[in-house]
C-alpha cells in the first residue's frame, strides 16, 4: 500500500453537477467579487478556456444590477460536464432590455447586455424567485472538449 501523497490532482466524477453561490453587496466593488469568484471556479475544475468570456458576462450583469437596482446581488454558478451557467439574482421585478448605443457615438453605457448576447452560447431571464430575489439574468456557456 503506498502510502506517499498523490501528485496529481484528486478525481473528479464527471457525472456531478456542481454549485456555488455569493452574495454580493450593493457596492462598486461587486462585479470585480463576482468576477474573480467566477475566474476561482473555473480555474479549480480546470476550465481556463471559459474564463474571459465568463467573466466579461458576469461582470456586465453583476454591473447591471448595481447601475439599475442599487441592491445585493446573488451569483449562482452551475458546472456540469455538459454546461456552465451563470445566474445573476436581483431585488427588481424590472426585465433587463438589451439596448445598443446608435451610430459611431461612444457610450459609457448601454451594452452589457448586447456582449452578453455576443459572447454566450444562451442567455435570458430566469423564471424562477430565488428568496428575496425577484428576478435572475442568466448566460451558459458550452463544455465541448
Amino acid at each position: 500500500m503506498d502510502l506517499e501523497p498523490s501528485r496529481h490532482a484528486p478525481h473528479r466524477p464527471a457525472q456531478l453537477t456542481y454549485e456555488y453561490s455569493l452574495f454580493a453587496p450593493a457596492d462598486v466593488t461587486s462585479p470585480r467579487l463576482c468576477r474573480d469568484f467566477v475566474r476561482a471556479v473555473l480555474s479549480t475544475h480546470d476550465r481556463a478556456d471559459l474564463v474571459m468570456p465568463a467573466a466579461l458576462c458576469t461582470s456586465e450583469l453583476v454591473t447591471n444590477v448595481h447601475l439599475h437596482t442599487k441592491g445585493t446581488a446573488m451569483l449562482r454558478i452551475r458546472l456540469s460536464p455538459a454546461r456552465f451557467r451563470v445566474s445573476v439574482f436581483d431585488e427588481s421585478p424590472d426585465p433587463p432590455m438589451v439596448t445598443r448605443p446608435a451610430g459611431r457615438v461612444v457610450a459609457c453605457r448601454g451594452r452589457g447586455l448586447a456582449l452578453v448576447q455576443e459572447m454566450a452560447d444562451v442567455w435570458g431571464v430566469a423564471d424562477e424567485r430565488a428568496g428575496r430575489f425577484a428576478k435572475g439574468v442568466w448566460f451558459e456557456l458550452g463544455l465541448a472538449s
